[in-house]
């Protein structure tokens, strides 16, 4: 295990002492006497031994201030920005979960910004993260650079199919490099989307939304000024409709992964991201992204039918019979549950 995994690993550790939903029963299985084991350190000596090799004494200065647990994790996450003179500073979390947190930095001045977004990852998200077959089927496997994993090199294979610590580092990485690629390639096209700048092992750089005080927030915290529902709702369907005219349907789209700043959204998220001609579950997942997107803005005052949208456009785009794909929806029902 390398340095950088054990990180995060005692990150997780640690953050689930406080995690009150944590597994009684999975508590005591950690507890059973085992030969090879270990004693457990306290709690002082794991935040001691995550903080101090990679905190600020490791060559960072930084004006937030991460929690003592936090500290490892994120400057390890974020260092090759600091070193490649993307970012010169983290100024604020401005959005925290069991995820993923964002953080609002100051961007180094060869960037042509003033400030940037980095997005580090909690390792639990991708290992973790349920019904992934569901979402990965019809995707291809990505590297660390962004490029397709050929299905015939058999040490990838092997290592994913057998779930071993190299193979969910292989599905950690390519679970980030779906989001990065889809984000860069969604931008490109003029899509309502960050545009990502890099990416390391455990993080994404990209574009910052929002102002030196206040990040954008997502549209399920704020009620929209009046008039603004229907055309952000227009702005919202045109991006759904660029995104599946290339393929691609979001996966997790709702009012919590919109954000909303100076009359605008913008998509974010796309760790989930769904092959529309390739997965046998696209239809019934773009369904429920356009349906959850029309719930939030009837509320607003914007109603509009989604079943009617989402048939348009599934026909116009991807052009099979979504009734045929209905009649096996009970698969995508059960897939949810697993």
């Amino acid at each position: 295990m390398s340095k950088y995994d054990r990180y995060l690993d005692q990150y997780d550790d640690y953050a689930d002492l406080y995690d009150p939903t944590a597994n009684d029963r999975q508590a005591r299985r950690k507890r059973k006497n085992d030969p090879n084991h270990t004693p457990k350190k306290t709690d002082d000596e794991i935040l001691e031994e995550i903080a101090d090799p990679m905190g600020l004494e490791g060559g960072f200065d930084i004006t937030y201030q991460p929690s003592k647990h936090e500290a490892g994790w994120l400057l390890e996450s974020i260092g090759a920005f600091f070193n490649l003179d993307y970012i010169t500073d983290v100024l604020a979390q401005v959005k925290g979960g069991k995820e993923a947190s964002v953080y609002r930095c100051a961007a180094h001045p060869s960037t042509g910004y003033d400030l940037l977004a980095v997005k580090v990852y909690r390792p639990r998200m991708f290992r973790n993260l349920r019904n992934d077959k569901m979402y990965r089927e019809g995707r291809s496997m990505l590297g660390a650079d962004g490029k397709e994993l050929k299905p015939h090199e058999s040490r990838v294979m092997r290592a994913v199919d057998k779930k071993s610590n190299y193979g969910a580092l292989l599905q950690h990485t390519s679970w980030l490099m779906h989001e990065f690629v889809t984000m860069d390639t969604l931008h490109d096209l003029g899509a309502a989307v960050p545009k990502p700048i890099a990416s390391s092992e455990n993080a994404i750089l990209m574009t910052y939304h929002g102002d030196a005080a206040m990040a954008a927030p997502t549209l399920n915290s704020i009620n929209l000024p009046e008039g603004e529902a229907a055309p952000l709702l227009d702005s919202v369907l045109h991006n759904i409709e660029l995104m599946l005219a290339n393929g691609v349907v979001h996966g997790d789209l709702s009012a919590y992964n919109i954000l909303y700043w100076a009359g605008a959204i913008t998509l974010i998220d796309f760790p989930q991201v769904v092959d529309a001609a390739n997965n046998e579950y696209a239809y019934q997942i773009f369904q429920r992204d356009v349906t959850r997107v029309c719930e939030y803005f009837a509320e607003q005052g914007a109603a509009r039918n989604p079943q009617q949208i989402v048939d348009r456009l599934w026909h116009k785009y991807i052009g099979e019979d979504p009734i045929g794909q209905l009649a096996d929806a009970s698969r995508f029902v059960d897939a949810e549950d697993d």
